[in-house]
C-alpha cells in the first residue's frame, strides 16, 4: 500500500530527476545556445537552471539550518557539472529532510517580513514552493529549447515512472 510519505518522496525524486535530466540535455548545447533566452522567462537557460538550484538550496537551508555549497544567483552561473553535483547533493538532503518529517522531529517557522507574515509550521509551504518553483523554471527552459527549434527533454511524471523511478 502506498503511504502519504511515499507519494511525497516520489514528488521530490521526480523534482531531482527532472532537473538532472534537464541539465543533461543542456550539456550538449554550445555556449551561445545555453545563454539563449526568450521573453517571459527568468533569463538564459543556464541562469535559469542555476537560479532553480540555488533556490532549492535556500529552501533546504531554511528547512534544516544546514549550510549548503554556495552557488548563488551571480553574473556568471556555475558550470553545469557543478549544478549537477549540487542537485545530487540536494537529493540526499531532501531524503534526510523527509525522514525527519516522517519522524515528527520538525517544526519550521518562517520568520515574518514586512511583506509576509510569520508562518509557523511552514514545512508544507516550503515543500510546495520547492516543487512548484522547480517545475516553473524547468518549463521555462523547455519552452526556450522548443522556441529555438531544439530537442526538448520529456520531464513529465509518465516518463519518470516509465523509467522505473516511481
Amino acid at each position: 500500500m502506498t503511504s502519504t510519505s511515499d507519494v511525497l518522496r516520489a514528488c521530490f525524486h521526480h523534482h531531482i530527476w527532472a532537473t538532472l535530466a534537464l541539465i543533461d540535455a543542456l550539456e550538449s548545447l554550445p555556449a551561445d545556445r545555453l545563454e539563449a533566452q526568450i521573453p517571459g522567462t527568468y533569463g538564459s537557460m543556464h541562469k535559469t537552471v542555476a537560479h532553480l538550484a540555488a533556490a532549492d538550496g535556500r529552501y533546504l537551508l531554511r528547512l534544516t539550518g544546514e549550510q549548503l555549497p554556495p552557488y548563488t544567483d551571480v553574473e556568471e552561473p556555475p558550470t553545469l557539472d557543478r549544478l549537477r553535483a549540487g542537485m545530487r547533493d540536494h537529493a540526499d538532503r531532501w531524503t534526510a529532510f523527509l525522514d525527519r518529517l516522517d519522524a515528527g522531529t520538525l517544526d519550521v517557522t518562517l520568520a515574518g517580513r514586512p511583506d509576509y507574515p510569520e508562518t509557523p509550521h511552514a514545512e508544507g509551504l516550503f515543500l510546495l514552493q520547492a516543487l512548484h518553483h522547480g517545475n516553473d523554471h524547468r518549463t521555462q527552459v523547455c519552452s526556450t529549447l522548443g522556441a529555438l527549434g531544439l530537442d526538448v527533454p520529456d520531464l513529465d511524471g509518465w516518463t519518470y515512472w516509465a523509467e522505473g523511478r516511481g
